[in-house]
């Protein structure tokens, strides 16, 4: 049964195409992995079927009655709500239907004997569904889901205006979790989660009846979930029954018989076009060439997809540190209360350190006080000499309405307009990425200008807060590469071994220090 129906879509921002002509289908149970590079417009898709966003061109169909659950990293969460206010908003419904019961109650009063047989009818209705949605077990649901995200070890009760991005991703994802809709629509729900809670998020969508959609660059997660792939490519949208590898395999052997099936054409049109050049002056032979170029005329001539431009990082180098990096004594990192035990940890030159840990226990709060950017609730920590560092922050906060050139000219103002142009693209962004707005650019274009700042500056100590959050398999892939190159020293957030575990020499877990209970 096809639960949504997408009919020759066409969408684009300015002159910039986004679709064209894009048809889909949802059948129920189906498991799908969206996928393509950063920009292809995976996000913007999501937002169409939505109906967040209309489209140009096309249509879209969903089947009646379907709950759809849409998870979107841009969600606002309302100040002074707390945590549990929050999930209580998953059964909004339901509240709602308590409320009508209890309005029927005070009517029963003053009602006629006619009047209140309606009336009883009525409230056992929204009895019924009361017990069948599991009303009065919504404390023990919350508290499941809750904790299955980690949520719990936060604290129901705090304030969402105080959480961490991945707290904040969290909220949302359990909140959607909850509503128990007939679809899921997730757009990279592993972002800013740890690798706790991302197999716990894993067991739950293998075990998961109905169907979803998910955005993510998170391969392996990717290919452990989905039982389909809708790969985005050049403003179409191409079906793959499997997995993320067996994607790959097909769209190579499609790609190579596109390519022999193009040259072997592109041989006859020459030939063809030789022929008439050389015929249709001369009377004898006029007619042939007429007839050639009757087919030359109907010929519907190959076209070749555009190669993507892919990113190519290389990290420049400062001259080297002093032995130590940093050394702390008695270090406790916190705001308004500790969040660690007291730290005696030293890193020295050339050591490459991975940060892992579940999300809110400090490794944030630890960086930017190491860095001196944030006062340390008790001890401290000493940077050795000479030391040039790069920082990639997690998030952004704010809409930024800089273009691109305008973002990067402000950090290098003697570098013309061109230079400015060829660093951007080195980071895999196209020419309408790089005149556009940075507040329109997709997360992962984002992350590309962020981290042009820090490849063109000479560093000798990277610190990287989650730099893989958005980026695509293209750009994690080359990301790997450079830091394994680097000869500086490196101190990485990151929830994902399989990228951290080629680059570092040693790990740290935080959950060792962190004074919360885990």
């Amino acid at each position: 049964m096809s639960i949504l129906t997408v009919k020759s879509i066409s969408h684009g921002f300015g002159d910039r195409a986004i679709f064209e002509d894009v048809s889909f289908r949802l059948l129920n149970g189906e498991h799908i992995g969206l996928i393509g590079a950063n920009g292809e417009g995976k996000s913007t898709f999501m937002s169409i079927i939505t109906r967040k966003l209309v489209p140009d061109e096309g249509q879209i169909e969903w089947s009646n009655k379907v709950r759809v659950g849409y998870m979107d990293q841009h969600t606002e969460l309302e100040a002074g709500l707390t945590i549990r206010d929050v999930l209580k908003g998953a059964f909004k419904y339901l509240f709602d239907l308590e409320e009508e019961m209890l309005a029927i109650t005070d009517k029963m009063g003053e009602a006629t004997p006619e009047e209140l047989d309606k009336l009883l009818e009525d409230m056992g209705t929204i009895q019924d569904m009361l017990d069948h949605n599991g009303f009065y077990v919504i404390d023990s649901k919350i508290e499941e889901i809750a904790g299955g995200l980690g949520l719990r070890d936060v604290g129901l009760d705090k304030e969402v205006s105080a959480l961490s991005g991945g707290q904040r991703t969290k909220v949302l994802l359990t909140k959607l979790l909850l509503e128990t809709p007939d679809i899921l629509l997730l757009d990279e729900p592993t972002n800013y989660l740890d690798e706790s809670h991302i197999e716990w998020l894993r067991r739950y969508l293998q075990n998961y009846e109905n169907a979803f959609i998910l955005i993510s660059h998170d391969i392996p997660f990717l290919n452990s979930v989905i039982n389909l792939i809708y790969h985005m490519e050049n403003r179409k949208l191409a079906r793959y029954v499997g997995d993320y590898d067996n994607f790959m395999r097909v769209h190579d052997v499609n790609k190579k018989q596109l390519e022999a099936a193009f040259d072997r054409q592109q041989k006859e049109i020459s030939k063809l076009e030789t022929f008439v050049a050389k015929n249709k002056a001369r009377a004898a032979t006029a007619g042939m060439a007429k007839a050639r170029q009757k087919k030359l005329d109907k010929i519907d001539v190959i076209e070749l997809p555009k190669d993507k431009i892919k990113p190519e990082f290389y990290f420049k180098q400062a001259r080297a540190a002093g032995k130590i990096i940093f050394e702390t004594t008695d270090l406790v990192i916190g705001y308004d209360s500790p969040l660690s035990k007291p730290l005696n940890i030293r890193m020295e030159r050339g050591e490459k350190i991975a940060l892992v840990g579940a999300n809110g226990l400090g490794k944030t709060t630890l960086l930017k006080s190491l860095m001196g950017e944030l006062k340390s609730v008790a001890g401290k920590a000493e940077l050795g000499d000479y030391q040039f560092i790069g920082y990639f922050e997690q998030e952004i906060k704010g809409s930024n309405y800089n273009t691109c050139i305008e973002e990067i000219w402000e950090e290098f103002p003697g570098k013309s307009q061109y230079e400015i142009r060829a660093m951007l693209a080195k980071c895999g962004l196209t020419t309408k990425h790089i005149e556009s707005k940075i507040v329109v650019l997709s997360g992962g274009e984002q992350a590309k200008v962020r981290l042009c700042k820090l490849l063109n500056v000479e560093t000798n100590i990277l610190i990287l807060d989650e730099p893989t959050n958005h980026l695509d398999v293209d750009a994690k892939a080359e990301l790997k590469k450079a830091l394994q190159e680097y000869k500086g020293s490196i101190l990485i957030v990151c929830h994902e071994p399989e990228f951290y575990s080629d680059v570092v020499t040693s790990v740290w877990n935080c959950e060792e220090w962190t004074t919360k209970i885990i």
